[in-house]
């Protein structure tokens, strides 16, 4: 199926008020079909870099692999009408959060092990009630059939 793809805005301002929590290092915003929407990094990281688009990019298809399998999962367990609100992954290096960001779209943040993950985790929910309709991804438009 053929479909047009249109360019997508950058939210990545919108994340600021995420990365500048204590622990926290990146934020991303990513459409359900793994496309990045807006990416941000905390100011300041010691030993490693801030996010580039190709790192966000790449991070945006993982992070949309993650909340398909998660939905899948939850809808064998709970039925079809069930949804996932959160996903939380936890590493030795730290935590990753992710949550629903509007109509086909998600928020991913990725902290440190000192990071007050509760925090975080209020603190993406208040993002998304506030702005959560700038974080949204519309379904493409279908391409029109070529006239014969």
């Amino acid at each position: 199926m053929a479909g047009t793809i249109s360019r997508l805005p950058d939210v990545g301002w919108m994340l600021r008020p995420l990365t500048g929590i204590p622990g926290v290092r990146h934020a991303v915003v990513v459409s359900e079909d793994g496309l990045r929407m807006g990416h941000d990094s905390a100011e300041g990281l010691t030993g490693e870099s801030r996010l580039g688009v190709d790192e966000a990019e790449s991070l945006a298809a993982a992070c949309a692999a993650l909340t398909v399998t998660s939905q899948s999962t939850v809808s064998l367990l709970f039925g079809d009408e069930a949804g996932v609100r959160q996903l939380m992954i936890e590493s030795d290096s730290g935590f990753v959060l992710f949550t629903s960001a509007g109509q086909g779209a998600s928020l991913g943040v990725a902290t440190d092990t000192e990071a007050d993950v509760g925090l975080v985790a209020q603190q993406m929910q208040l993002l998304v009630a506030k702005i959560g309709a700038h974080l949204s991804s519309q379904p493409r438009e279908p391409m029109g059939r070529p006239a014969s």
